[in-house]
């Protein structure tokens, strides 16, 4: 992303929507990220509606950072009008970097919506420049491992804060992996 204060828009995969996350989004969203079984890999416990809302009031606000971008939307399930999970790209080094994360609440996991959100973010950000995609992967969680590969990144021998680091390096966007396009 050239402009890093540039907020790219809804993004369109094969079933999802992923809609710019707003504060209106909390209480569903609260509902979504309900099972403390998501924490489980990353610590913490489920926020309740209104944590949630001052959370994504903080996140809307962007960061305070000049030279960082935060990009957070929400996951939409066209086919069920639901809101099913997040995706989120923090952008830095002028835009040509950025460190993904994702999330699918718990009934909607196994359906491949997590691979085709992070797949979508990593085409959307390759798209506006980034050369660089980070994720953060628990050792032991298969399932997001899994999601990493998929959107095309790859482990590193790197661990930090107990947590491998996955990297894909984007020469132009023309070199994604198969179907990752929005």
């Amino acid at each position: 992303m050239t402009e890093q204060t540039a907020v790219p828009g809804t993004v369109r995969t094969g079933r999802l929507d992923l809609v710019p996350l707003a504060v209106a989004h909390a209480g569903e969203m609260a509902e979504v990220l309900a099972d403390p079984a998501l924490h489980a890999f990353t610590g913490g416990a489920p926020l309740s509606p209104s944590e949630l809302r001052a959370r994504y009031e903080r996140l809307a606000a962007g960061s305070p950072d000049p030279s960082v971008a935060w990009h957070n939307w929400v996951v939409r399930l066209r086919a069920e009008e639901r809101l099913t999970g997040t995706v989120q790209a923090t952008v830095t080094d002028g835009g040509r970097a950025a460190e993904v994360a994702w999330v699918v609440g718990t009934a909607w996991q196994g359906r491949g919506i997590a691979r085709e959100a992070a797949g979508g973010l990593v085409a959307l950000l390759a798209s506006r420049g980034v050369r660089t995609v980070v994720a953060h992967v628990h050792p032991d969680h298969e399932a997001s491992a899994a999601v990493a590969r998929a959107a095309g990144l790859a482990p590193t021998d790197r661990t930090e804060d107990g947590e491998v680091r996955w990297e894909l390096r984007v020469a132009s966007p023309d070199a994604l992996p198969y179907g990752l396009g929005v």
